[in-house]
């Protein structure tokens, strides 16, 4: 029996069926394709099958990250979950929109806020693509074109069809958009360290927890990694005196930070490698340091997605998005004494 996307497969187990790849999901990831298929089934589960060879594409074997194309026949084997279990696993993620910082028929371009996961998995069981698709059950896709870390805030773009999806993450693989973060780091950061080009390490701590580390640029695991840096303004905050804490006398230093390679916590590692930690980060962070700007109202980490630029998927023109400080980072950016304009 084939099935085409689009129809909802039953979730009842039986059979090993198979589900035909339209154009509108021609480019898709294998996981990402299976996980929109099998509502309900655990995330686990679904990679789990991957690994085993239980689903085939095309009757032969895939991984996780196979592009399927339009036409492809993908094998999905029965799966254990009943009617009951995936309709509670649904109506387990709340509906709820995002502002909207632009919105057209190709795509959509949400601020997140902090504390939000972009999407469920590594514990999580929903985020922002899962509520978005709750709350608008009638559009037939959306896909993110890229993440936020969870603690970050700021610029999210979500794709409507498939072939702005396509065009936008080509975008990002090949260093076409302007991505600027805000950032505020502990200590004077020298205006004429304006380059962070170092190779970056994706590594699992012995809990299982991702982290990233700098290596040399002969280690055969580093990453290139390249991050601009420009200061948008010195900030004095009114700090006890708490030798080590690297920001000696108060001293803060507001970044714009534009990222040139898009690696899992690129800016918080490269900061935090100059000795600047930004502030809040409770992973690469100063945690004494942490605690002092917690009692001052500082309750998340201060990095937000602050400006995007792209070519538009179905026009070409230039697109700049622009997502302002939100109120909780701005009321403490204000809290400081700084002789200079805000931005």
């Amino acid at each position: 029996m084939k099935q085409i996307i689009g129809a909802r497969p039953p979730p009842a187990t039986g059979g090993a069926k198979s589900v035909q790849v339209d154009e509108e999901s021609a480019g898709q990831r294998l996981d990402n394709f299976l996980l929109r298929q099998l509502k309900g089934v655990p995330k686990t589960h679904v990679y789990r099958i991957i690994r085993s060879g239980e689903v085939r594409v095309n009757k032969g074997r895939a991984a996780a990250d196979t592009r399927v194309a339009a036409g492809d026949t993908v094998r999905l084997p029965p799966v254990r979950i009943s009617e009951a279990v995936a309709e509670k696993a649904e109506l387990a993620v709340p509906a709820r929109e995002f502002p909207v910082l632009l919105e057209d028929e190709h795509l959509l371009a949400v601020d997140k806020p902090a504390g939000v996961a972009v999407h469920g998995g590594s514990g999580v069981s929903f985020g922002v693509i899962e509520q978005l698709r709750r709350a608008r059950p009638a559009a037939r896709m959306l896909e993110l074109v890229h993440r936020l870390d969870r603690e970050t805030s700021g610029i999210l773009l979500v794709a409507k069809k498939r072939s702005a999806l396509l065009a936008l993450q080509d975008q990002f693989r090949q260093r076409e958009t302007g991505k600027t973060y805000l950032a505020l780091v502990a200590g004077d950061w020298p205006a004429s360290k304006k380059v962070i080009d170092v190779p970056l390490h994706k590594y699992l701590q012995a809990d299982g927890e991702r982290r990233v580390k700098v290596v040399g640029r002969d280690d055969p695991d580093g990453m290139r990694s390249i991050t601009l840096v420009k200061v948008a303004r010195q900030l004095k905050l009114p700090l006890p005196p708490a030798a080590g804490h690297g920001a000696e006398g108060g001293i803060f230093t507001l970044l714009e930070v534009t990222i040139k390679t898009g690696r899992t916590h690129q800016i918080r590692v490269h900061l935090a490698s100059q000795g600047h930690p930004i502030a809040g980060d409770d992973k690469y962070g100063d945690f004494e340091l942490n605690k002092l700007l917690q009692k001052l109202g500082l309750k998340r980490m201060f990095l937000h997605a602050w400006r995007l630029q792209f070519d538009h998927p179905a026009t070409g023109e230039r697109v700049e998005l622009l997502a302002p400080l939100p109120p909780e980072l701005k009321k403490f950016r204000d809290h400081a004494a700084a002789p200079s304009p805000p931005l």
